[in-house]
């Protein structure tokens, strides 16, 4: 289908709310990545004030649901998370490209690389772009096959919003480690990433646009406080940012080379429109790759994106306008590209 690039256009709206899940038994870290119903509403003003229509569409549910009925959009601004499986951040983009529905952010196969995060170190290590050693945990057996010096870091293969990540996730023994990668399979059933830990800064880089248009808005640095679960930016830091952590833009020689391996890694995956990339320094002080989140989280005031584009001095509804541009943009692009082919 054509997409209309000017004059109002129909965006709907794909999300995970938080409270649904609430409401059903869910506990509040199982839910973590879903978002809350002020950052919907954020969303939709942005949009509206930008002169498009919206709809409230839903999770991949009700998605399914409103296309069997026949409806379609012009745009889906899309922040689902999905629930289960590697695939769950890729469910809502694969069912909107059956569709030929436009789309924000990243397609199914970035979304299914980077949430599983030995995957996506792998093609980044490939890239010649700097990341710690790593190994993959699926059976407390694969402990005796690991050769990495402690301390080493251990989390979940595939979460986010630092879901199993507490201040025993740094490891320094190794009857430690086992007992940590035991509670991490038990509890998330799923493998577990184990890694060199970084000892050095701690920066996260927010990312706007698609291949050669990207820019990186800027780069902060998190500072641990006091209070703060001490050398990692674990769930309970991040659920409680406000206090425990201190975000500061910072520009130099370190956060430049951040900035230079952020969008290194951005285009070298083919992310895309808006999403973030966390970065640490190892012992030599050499920054090195650590995630990839394209599809961010867009609290205007909890969100690490929203925090950078702030800090920087965009708005949020400026935010919301050039993830916008820039899905457009490139969809614009690739119709061209398609025209000149046929």
């Amino acid at each position: 289908m054509g997409l209309r690039l000017e004059g109002i256009m129909c965006i709907g709206i794909t999300y995970d709310l938080r409270e649904d899940y609430l409401g059903v038994g869910y506990n509040e870290e199982e839910t973590a990545e879903f978002d809350r119903e002020d950052t919907i509403q954020a969303i939709e003003r942005s949009l509206h004030e930008l002169g498009h229509e919206t709809d409230r569409i839903g999770n991949i549910k009700d998605l399914t649901t409103r296309l069997v009925a026949g409806d379609r959009w012009d745009m889906v601004f899309n922040i689902a998370e999905g629930l289960s499986g590697f695939g769950r951040e890729a469910q809502v983009p694969a069912l909107l490209d059956a569709y030929d529905i436009p789309y924000t952010f990243s397609d199914p196969l970035v979304l299914c690389l980077t949430l599983h995060k030995a995957m996506a170190k792998c093609v980044v290590r490939n890239l010649g772009i700097p990341t710690p050693d790593f190994f993959v945990v699926e059976k407390i057996a694969d402990l005796e096959t690991a050769n990495l010096n402690l301390p080493v870091f251990v989390k979940p293969i595939a979460e986010g919003t630092g879901k199993g990540i507490t201040a025993a996730s740094k490891v320094c023994s190794r009857s430690q480690l086992i007992s940590v990668c035991t509670e991490s399979l038990v509890a998330y059933k799923q493998p577990v990433l184990v890694e060199t830990f970084l000892p050095g800064r701690e920066f996260t880089v927010g990312i706007v646009g698609t291949g050669e248009d990207a820019v990186a808005i800027g780069v902060i640095e998190v500072i641990l406080r006091e209070t703060a679960e001490p050398d990692v930016y674990s769930y309970r830091n991040k659920e409680r940012c406000e206090e425990l952590v201190e975000y500061r833009l910072t520009s130099d020689s370190m956060a430049e080379k951040a900035r230079e391996i952020a969008l290194a890694v951005w285009r070298g995956i083919g992310c895309r429109d808006a999403g973030r990339v966390d970065i640490r320094a190892d012992v030599n002080g050499m920054p090195n790759f650590m995630e990839v989140n394209p599809l961010a989280g867009l609290h205007p005031q909890h969100s690490d994106l929203c925090i950078i584009a702030n800090m920087s001095g965009m708005t949020y509804r400026a935010l919301i306008e050039a993830i916008l541009c820039s899905a457009i943009n490139r969809i614009q692009k690739n119709e061209a590209k398609a025209f000149r082919h046929a």
